[in-house]
């Protein structure tokens, strides 16, 4: 008889990756989240998180979490549908309805949960959505639990987008679903030209803007802001885990919509709500954003000023157009030593390797935050040089 265990007793890649010294996931952090961290007892500067704007340790952000905890307890002990909504998740998202430019916002546990939600609820059978290859896995599996018929468009491609549309026949409804920013490339969506073509053939659209949020636009509202289409997208999702730093996510979109969804989707009414604590840090983080503009360029500067050390030394990167910046390596086993060397540099980098990216493009995946100095900054790019010096 077949043991529905098997594949677990086959898998040994990671094993194997261990065995020859070079498994670069699960390293224990043993401070907080920061521009430095401490891993293995030892100072490592931090350029693979998603702290965009370094607010994780900001004070005022602390201070409201710890008044949160002590007015309302660690959880809401239910769903938002039944018993647990607090007036702070009501506050939350009318700020962040404000923030993005909707009429009406709804916040889930989870980031991932946010497009789970979303995507079940709105698509059904009768359903296209058509998505960008280079999307979240959070999206594709939205895309899965919608029963919808799910079309894959080349990544920023519009011609194949167009493609795929004028294909679809007029009664089914349909849904374009796009990164704002490419979580691993750091490319932008061709926004404009993706609502010019969702107006052209009666779709509608859908934005993850999860590392957008805090980075894109004069206000750090996101991509729609940055090309000045807070009114033409129609359903902005982002997450509370990078620049808001918590932990969360939410959606917003017109009154009606968010009403629908808020009734319907099963990942929200069958979820316990937002923790307090999580709730009151995402709030403090968006009033934050909003009185400091000034965050937003801090991080700009400073990815330019990686951008430009990496390039001096020669070392090959991706066409990024964000702070997110890609450090090509092309082989998974090659990616893995240069990940362990940098650590053992103090750097800490994210490995990124097939089937995550396409096999011979496998990248390092570093991320930079306003609060990075420049002297933090100048021992990542030693460190780079001394590594790439080597292999």
């Amino acid at each position: 008889m077949m043991d529905i265990f098997s594949k677990c007793f086959n898998y040994t890649a990671a094993k194997e990756a261990m065995k020859a010294g070079i498994y670069p996931y699960f390293h224990v952090l043993e401070s907080g989240q920061d521009a430095e961290v401490i891993i293995n007892g030892k100072r490592t500067i931090m350029i693979g998180s998603n702290n965009y704007l370094g607010l994780t340790s900001d004070p005022r952000v602390i201070k409201a979490a710890h008044e949160a905890l002590d007015k309302y307890g660690t959880g809401c002990s239910g769903s938002r549908f039944l018993n647990g909504t607090l007036d702070l998740h009501i506050e939350l998202e009318k700020r962040l309805a404000a923030f993005v430019g909707k009429e009406a916002a709804l916040t889930f546990s989870t980031g991932f949960q946010t497009n789970l939600g979303i995507l079940s609820a709105i698509a059904g059978r009768n359903d296209y959505i058509i998505c960008d290859s280079g999307n979240h896995a959070s999206i594709i599996d939205g895309c899965r639990l919608s029963f919808a018929k799910l079309l894959k468009y080349e990544h920023n491609n519009m011609e194949d987008l167009e493609r795929i549309l004028k294909n679809i026949p007029d009664g089914n409804g349909k849904l374009i679903v796009f990164d704002g920013v490419f979580s691993m490339e750091g490319d932008i969506a061709n926004v404009p030209e993706i609502v010019r073509l969702a107006k052209k053939y009666g779709a509608r659209t859908m934005m993850d803007d999860a590392h957008g949020l805090g980075v894109l636009g004069k206000r750090g509202s996101g991509t729609a802001e940055y090309y000045g289409l807070e009114n033409e997208v129609d359903i902005i999702m982002s997450t509370f885990s990078k620049s808001l730093a918590s932990l969360g996510g939410f959606m917003a979109a017109s009154e009606d919509v968010v009403h629908y969804v808020k009734h319907i989707s099963r990942p929200f009414i069958f979820s316990a709500s937002i923790p307090p604590a999580n709730a009151a840090a995402a709030l403090e983080a968006v009033k934050i954003i909003e009185t400091e503009p000034e965050r937003i360029q801090w991080l700009w500067d400073n990815a330019k000023y990686m951008k430009e050390g990496l390039k001096k030394l020669n070392i090959p990167i991706g066409e990024s157009q964000t702070p997110i910046i890609p450090v090509m390596t092309y082989e998974d086993e090659r990616t893995f030593i240069i990940t362990k060397m940098l650590l053992e540099e103090g750097v800490y980098v994210n490995p990124v390797v097939s089937p995550a990216v396409k096999p011979g493009l496998s990248l390092l995946r570093t991320t930079y935050t306003s609060t990075h100095t420049k002297e933090q900054l100048d021992y990542a790019l030693n460190a780079f040089k001394n590594v790439f010096s080597k292999i």
